[in-house]
């Protein structure tokens, strides 16, 4: 149930196209201010000399992710700039020290986005991938939900398996109701990504994808690069069809502790809860393990 986007770039903005990623070193807060004097409070960007087509809300779950965010905010303030689009840069921060749960910080980002403006588009983008090509346009697709990462250097330019939907993805406030939003059960652990794909085809929809070509990124390589091409080879097992219609932004529990304008960002800092815990196990069970 997967096709392919095959759209040219428009004519409203001037990109570059392959685009030269590097990571040596690490770019300041200030540096990448004042690279980007038309930015606002709150990562807000609207462009200065024409009405942008598209409003899109960049939303990064992370935790002690400092460094990547960096990188990260150096590249993709200019390549939102040179599409010309309004845009504002969520990120959404898990306080504490429990589990990570990235599914459940994309509800909250979008759900807290949607009280901020009326966004065209939501765009889910995982901390650790920069674009490498500015064709790759950062809207979302009128129809179906867009995976806009197809090609990641650490995945060998390529997909691992056909319903791949992890790294940055692209979808508009309707599509991510119909399919209500992300399971919030997928604590510290893959899976989150094939349970969305899934999500999308119960909800009756396709998958569009950036083309190879055009939807290349290079992932960061601070020492967590192993894990996440490892779980990524294949994809996990799912319960999908049974939970999706009560799991997702209609059971939805968080508090925000902290909502703060940055000059390049908003940062939302979250509590999320605890994962819920397994009963103990009975002798009979300890036995057989």
């Amino acid at each position: 149930f997967f096709v392919v986007v095959l759209s040219p770039p428009p004519h409203f903005f001037i990109a570059v196209g392959p685009l030269t990623i590097t990571f040596n070193t690490l770019p300041t807060e200030r540096t990448i201010i004042s690279k980007n004097p038309y930015v606002q409070l709150g990562g807000l960007y609207s462009p200065p000399h024409c009405l942008a087509r598209y409003k899109t809300a960049i939303i990064v779950p992370h935790r002690n992710r400092e460094k990547q965010l960096r990188h990260l905010l150096y590249y993709l303030h200019p390549f939102l700039q040179r599409q010309q689009l309004q845009y504002r840069i969520y990120l959404i921060h898990q306080a504490g020290s429990g589990p990570f749960n990235q599914a459940k910080l994309l509800n909250i980002g979008v759900r807290e986005a949607m009280k901020d403006d009326d966004w065209d588009c939501l765009l889910l983008h995982n901390v650790n991938l920069v674009p490498e090509n500015d064709y790759n346009l950062y809207v979302c697709d009128e129809h179906y939900p867009k995976h806009m990462s197809s090609a990641i250097d650490k995945l060998q330019y390529s997909l691992p398996y056909w319903s791949f939907f992890g790294g940055v993805s692209a979808l508009t406030p309707e599509h991510y109701m119909k399919m209500n939003g992300f399971s919030n059960t997928y604590w510290d652990r893959g899976g989150e990504h094939d349970d969305i794909a899934e999500r999308i085809r119960l909800a009756g929809m396709k998958i569009v994808r950036t083309p190879l070509h055009l939807g290349r990124y290079k992932m960061m390589d601070l020492g967590q690069i192993s894990g996440f091409a490892e779980n990524a080879k294949k994809p996990a097992v799912l319960h999908t069809r049974t939970t999706w219609k009560d799991d997702g932004m209609n059971s939805l529990e968080f508090k925000v502790l902290a909502k703060q304008q940055h000059p390049l960002y908003t940062n939302i800092s979250v509590d999320i809860g605890d994962p819920p815990m397994l009963p103990p196990l009975s002798k009979t069970q300890e036995n057989k393990g």
